[in-house]
């Protein structure tokens, strides 16, 4: 939509610097506000033909959705994208950065960024919630071993057959709990890192029900169980590839997808040099981290197709695709083990394959695709 006046709004928690650009005559206007939308479309819609533009950042979507309710046209732009001035480093403020985003609007230099409905974005909040329950376990469970390692403990008992038994098993607390120090301090020590690893198994356990359920929905359950039908990603991780995303038909290529995730090789070339390096791991990190946790797999995994997902109709065509991608992507990671690739630059290449078959997947499911 083109515009006359580009305001830019420089957002925190608490307020609002707002800076109002005409290209054609040149007028700059500057005004603070609080959090009061209201006030700011008011303020917004006395310029000609206004278009409003702030930085992607912690304080979301809100204030987009807010503003363009009020009938404001309003656009979040990707802060990645946007390359600021050497010298705008030494002289920072809020009136500035304002300026700078009106500027970059009226001169059509902003990126947009996607703003997704609040459906998804509920759905994304909660793919999150198990992903950081997920965290606290793990931080919880390593400083309960700690403690104890370093009160000289470490579980080591094996089964009938001399196998090493599993850490936080039901053979692990029966061994635990027998080692409850006798000093009172320790004690309390001891029981408040055991309460954590208990209720954040709790936690996680409670929000991997609620996303199970939720991939269910109307929404996603096409999308879910076309992912889920690749070897290496189940249900919770095809759910928050999908919620991640939103939707995958937003990306025009397979490429441009990887490239969000934060997948495909940097470079540092010059002239006639040509330089490539490690992957750039901008954009989005779940996703990033999923694919390349879920391209693990196929170092052992065998080419036969893997059933559909309980629950989840897929249709025959996308069920083939979706073993295409499985036995293509046991081939690639035997030919670069084969070319003696070191196990983790193996790995990401596959999960870079992994990330365009996702793509193509995904879009064939949402019927944006053949």
């Amino acid at each position: 939509m083109t515009h006359v006046t580009s305001i830019g709004l420089d957002v925190h928690a608490r307020s609002v610097a707002a800076c109002a650009f005409n290209l054609y005559t040149g007028e700059v206007t500057q005004r603070a506000f609080g959090t009061d939308a209201e006030e700011m479309a008011s303020w917004i819609k006395t310029f000609e033909e206004p278009k409003a533009v702030y930085e992607s950042g912690p304080t979301g979507f809100a204030l987009c959705r807010r503003l363009r309710e009020l009938g404001v046209d309003c656009i979040v732009g990707a802060v990645s994208k946007m390359q600021k001035p050497a010298a705008d480093k030494r002289r920072k403020n809020d009136r500035r950065d304002a300026a700078f985003l009106a500027r970059l609007l009226a001169t059509r230099n902003v990126t947009e960024v996607w703003v997704p409905p609040l459906e998804v974005e509920a759905a994304r909040d909660l793919s999150r919630a198990l992903d950081d329950a997920r965290i606290d376990l793990q931080r919880s469970r390593q400083r309960l071993s700690k403690f104890l390692l370093r009160r000289g403990h470490v579980f080591d008992e094996v089964d009938a057959l001399g196998r090493k038994k599993g850490a936080w098993t039901r053979a692990f607390w029966r061994w635990a709990e027998g080692l409850r120090p006798q000093e009172k301090a320790a004690a309390h020590a001891f029981d408040h890192y055991v309460t954590c690893v208990r209720c954040a198994e709790s936690d996680k356990r409670a929000l991997e029900r609620l996303v199970l359920a939720e991939a269910r929905g109307e929404r996603w359950k096409d999308r879910v169980g076309a992912l889920a039908s690749i070897k290496g990603i189940d249900v919770i991780s095809a759910f928050s590839l999908v919620t991640e995303a939103g939707l995958f038909s937003r990306f025009p290529t397979a490429g441009s997808y990887a490239s969000w995730v934060g997948i495909t090789p940097s470079e540092h070339s010059s002239g006639e040099k040509e330089a490539w390096g490690g992957i750039t791991k901008t954009g989005n990190g779940a996703s990033r981290r999923i694919l390349v946790e879920s391209a693990w797999h196929y170092s052992s995994c065998s080419p036969k197709p893997k059933a559909a997902p309980t629950g989840y109709e897929v249709s025959r065509h996308i069920k083939s695709r979706a073993d295409d991608a499985t036995a293509r992507l046991v081939r690639r990671r035997e030919s670069l083990r084969a070319a003696g690739k070191r196990a983790c630059v193996a790995n990401v290449a596959v999960a870079r394959e992994l990330a365009c078959w996702v793509w193509e997947i995904g879009r064939r499911a949402e019927g944006t695709l053949g």
